[in-house]
């Protein structure tokens, strides 16, 4: 053998024994790496997307490139190019997936600084839109441990469609509870039916296979719906995705009677239309019922996974552990849910520089919570153009007070008073609670809270004597600021007010408690409508006082509502307030005509359409329904049809008193 050829053995044996050794070295790296979090996401073995080696092939260009694609974008935007801009963002983001900032900032381009330059609500909306599919459906999929694009995310759902500081904000909440109504359909009310109803999303089988396992039956009813979608006028093809869950809610809400699908008269166009009778005919099947179930899980389950990069075992555990219904059709509830995501799976990869980053993403969580104790609650139509109706979820005070001192302990050692952040918002919104339970005649609560107050801050260096005057006095004096600060906290205390006023003045027969609440909300009332700046019109002539004013016109039907639906009030006790409802409110209108403001509609015509689909679902899981029928314990008021009738008109009335508001000259309203 020639000196070469041995020469080239040893080196390749050498190689071999090098590869080895190298190989035998790997999963400690590997390991230490996963420790340490110095790669992209939690575990280092998941696959890079194929657009980041396309990225890593371009080299040292990538960076020139994507400067260049920086500053057209900008360009773009400027020059009003939007959907050029749009393009640019999304090919930037392809060439720089791992970089979150990137997504973070083009998400905002997007959600921000091109949706207020267009000229219509519905621009607006596609363009917030788009900025957060962009990073919840491609930016967190590629950084699923980045605590900033979380953060981000969160604020944008907290701040752009539940704040109030768009002009457009009115349209984005409605817009937003209308496709999340249609993909989850309506939850039940009661804690442990809410629970329940979500874990079977969380639970249901991924494929459709499966689901054919665990309920046969399912494979065939796929195939009778779709010989049903052939019926379809506009012949879209059956598929089992996000216009699917549509289609059901819109014959589900229609079946339900829709107090707007009777007054446009949808159902009777309805029952006309082959595809609905299809449906209908399916959907209604008893024998059916739990391969419905079984199907509707499933699909909810696919989309939430595949069209909203949403988990939904991270959905019920969240509810779980906070121990509170999640109004998923609130933005809020999106709010709390990847900011507890980001604080979940990225506080590890957090320096100590960014550990602000962490404190900003706790506040998230904790202002979710107050607003879904504020306004967590969602009556809501499908068929009707009016705002979802909005009231209180007190389940979420004792969830907060619970929280905040998880909040204030972990970051109560930041530089720069981090757990100052979360006694501030302690004080100001047990504030609020204490107000809250004191209209909603919780006496012994809202006193409870304010000895709480007082044990926490009376005392020590910063101690005050705010917490020790009468309750009656702290809460005046706490209303009075709370309405010039956020005059939106009106219709909730005006419903708690009301709730309380119902409880006892029709239920328990003292309507003199009934008739101080109405005299509470006519106060509130008038003191709004005192004000010089309650007919200010936006770009888009939302009157955004008169918008509050007219829920505080709406605060007593919604708390009627808020009542009959209360879980806490046995189906018996409900019973009696229904039958009795017409009585008390006659005997109010008789002594003072002012209080309701109107002789009709009544109440319970009022609340009539929205309370039967949920006040049924209580029903049927009932001991009582073993008993009485539901029309023998709620049956419809009187005249029912023309008290329909009635409020349509007094939307019409409403929508054009609005307009004139819109169209009178702003000098004329100042």
């Amino acid at each position: 053998m020639s000196p070469s050829r041995i020469i080239q053995l040893v080196a390749l044996a050498v190689m071999i024994l090098a590869l080895i050794g190298a190989g035998s070295l790997l999963p400690g790296i590997v390991q230490r790496s996963d420790d340490r979090a110095l790669r992209y996401t939690n575990v280092s073995v998941e696959g890079a997307p194929p657009i980041v080696v396309v990225g890593t092939a371009i080299g040292a260009l990538r960076g020139l490139i994507v400067d260049y694609l920086w500053i057209k974008a900008n360009a773009m935007k400027e020059k009003g190019l939007y959907y050029e801009a749009m393009a640019d963002a999304d090919l930037i983001t392809k060439l720089q997936p791992r970089f979150a900032a990137v997504w973070a900032f083009h998400g905002h381009n997007l959600a921000y600084n091109i949706s207020v330059a267009t000229n219509t609500k519905q621009e607006r909306w596609e363009w917030v839109n788009a900025g957060i599919r962009l990073v919840r459906n491609q930016g967190l999929r590629y950084n699923p441990n980045d605590m900033l694009l979380h953060r981000e995310l969160s604020f944008w759902f907290g701040h752009k469609i539940e704040g109030v500081s768009d002009d457009a904000h009115l349209y984005y909440k409605r817009e937003f509870c209308n496709e999340w109504h249609h993909l989850l359909g309506q939850p039940p009310e009661e804690a442990v039916a809410h629970l329940a109803w979500i874990k079977a999303i969380a639970d249901a089988p991924e494929t459709l296979g499966a689901a054919e396992q665990r309920t046969p039956g399912v494979a065939a009813l796929v195939e009778r719906l779709t010989a049903a979608y052939e019926q379809r006028k506009d012949q879209i093809r059956f598929t089992l995705n996000k216009d699917f869950l549509t289609h059901y809610v819109r014959w589900q809400a229609v079946k339900q009677q829709s107090g707007a699908a009777k007054a446009l008269g949808i159902d009777r166009e309805a029952a006309l239309d082959p595809f609905f009778v299809a449906m209908d005919s399916l959907a209604t099947d008893p024998n059916l019922s739990q391969v419905w179930d079984t199907l509707l899980a499933h699909v909810r389950k696919r989309v939430l996974v595949d069209e909203y990069n949403m988990d939904p075992q991270l959905m019920y555990r969240y509810e779980l552990e906070l121990g509170a219904p999640i109004e998923w059709r609130h933005g809020q509830a999106h709010a709390l849910y990847f900011a507890r995501r980001g604080a979940e799976f990225g506080q590890g990869r957090l320096s100590n520089e960014d550990l602000y980053i962490g404190l900003n993403n706790d506040s998230q969580q904790i202002q979710a919570m107050q607003d879904l104790a504020r306004f967590g609650r969602i009556s809501f139509d499908p068929f009707s153009n009016e705002l979802p109706g909005r009231f209180p979820d007190p389940r979420w005070i004792d969830v907060i007070d619970r929280q905040f001192e998880y909040f204030y302990k972990k970051h109560d050692d930041l530089r720069g008073a981090g757990g100052e952040r979360f006694i501030v918002f302690l004080q100001n919104f047990m504030g609020s609670a204490i107000c809250y339970w004191y209209r909603a005649g919780e006496i012994g609560r809202a006193q409870a809270l304010l000895n709480r107050l007082h044990g926490l801050f009376g005392s020590g260096p910063t101690a005050t004597t705010k917490y020790i005057q009468p309750l009656d006095t702290f809460v005046w004096a706490e209303t009075e600021d709370q309405y010039q600060a956020q005059p939106h906290l009106a219709p909730r205390d005006i419903a708690a007010s009301l709730n309380y006023g119902l409880k006892l003045g029709i239920v328990r027969n003292q309507p003199e408690v009934l008739v101080n609440s109405l005299k509470f909300t006519h106060q509130v009332t008038d003191w709004f409508k005192g004000n010089h700046w309650n007919e200010y019109t936006d770009r888009y002539g939302e009157a955004r006082i008169a918008d509050i004013i007219g829920s505080v016109e709406d605060s007593a039907e919604i708390a009627y509502l808020q009542t009959m639906l209360d879980p806490t009030l046995t189906l018996d006790e409900r019973s009696v307030l229904w039958l009795q409802t017409d009585r008390v409110e006659a005997e109010v209108i008789r002594d003072d005509p002012k209080l309701l403001g109107r002789t009709a509609p009544a109440f319970r015509a009022l609340v009539y359409d929205r309370m039967v689909p949920m006040l049924q679902m209580q029903y049927q899981g009932s001991e009582v329904s073993a008993n009485r029928t539901f029309e023998e314990l709620f049956p419809p008021p009187p005249n029912l049809e023309q008290q329909r009738i009635l409020l349509e008109q007094r939307k019409k009335d409403r929508e054009k008193k609005m307009q004139e508001i819109r169209e009178r000259d702003p000098f004329q309203r100042r």
